[in-house]
């Protein structure tokens, strides 16, 4: 069965592209052009989303808020909009990458087939990949079989880590929602002049 992707992309030209390039390594697209459109458009019949940002009706980041309300389906953001700020905000709402525009259309193919690679799947309150299971209410992580004992801020940074595989996380974006006020003014003393980490999952 064909991987079925949603593209929300305004531009003519681009679009066609990208729909052309999809569907020639064996993607099914279905292409939507209204930001509008696609807050009614539902995600679960999708293995990824593609989104622009700058859409005529609603914005493309209302979008992706919509989207995360509704559903865990794999975001892949593609912006001309490529400022830190708007890739920590994209992240933040929960976007797992992020592509700037121009684009060559190799990268965008290999980034969704390694998105695709990457699954997370949740039932209910737990959490898989790959080998790695975590039960959040339980506050348990297993690898391969065998229990994982962790700290509680362990435990948080790999359930933020874990719903964004393969995708870059900002440390400050740690800092504000999985870090403590307290440690947060520790880390940032040890880390030293203000130098800004990046934290990536290895899944």
């Amino acid at each position: 069965m064909k991987d079925r992707i949603l593209l929300v992309e305004d531009d003519e030209m681009l679009g066609r592209q990208v729909v052309g390039h999809l569907e020639r390594d064996g993607f099914e697209v279905t292409w939507v052009k209204d930001g509008n459109e696609a807050l009614w458009t539902d995600p679960e019949g999708f293995s990824l989303i593609i989104l622009d940002l700058m859409l005529p009706g609603a914005y493309g980041l209302d979008v992706l808020k919509r989207i995360r309300q509704e559903s865990d389906t794999p975001v892949l953001v593609l912006s001309a909009r490529n400022e830190t700020r708007d890739k920590v905000r994209a992240l933040e709402l929960g976007a797992d990458d992020f592509v700037s525009k121009p684009f060559w259309p190799e990268e965008l193919i290999a980034r969704v087939r390694a998105r695709l690679r990457r699954p997370v799947m949740q039932r209910g309150d737990v959490i898989e990949v790959g080998q790695l299971l975590i039960d959040e209410p339980g506050r348990r992580v297993v690898a391969g079989g065998a229990d994982v004992s962790l700290t509680r801020v362990e435990f948080q940074i790999l359930v933020a880590l874990a719903r964004r595989p393969g995708a870059a996380v900002e440390r400050g974006w740690l800092v504000d929602n999985v870090l403590d006020p307290e440690r947060e003014g520790t880390e940032r003393r040890r880390g030293g002049h203000g130098t800004s980490r990046r934290w990536r999952s290895e899944r």
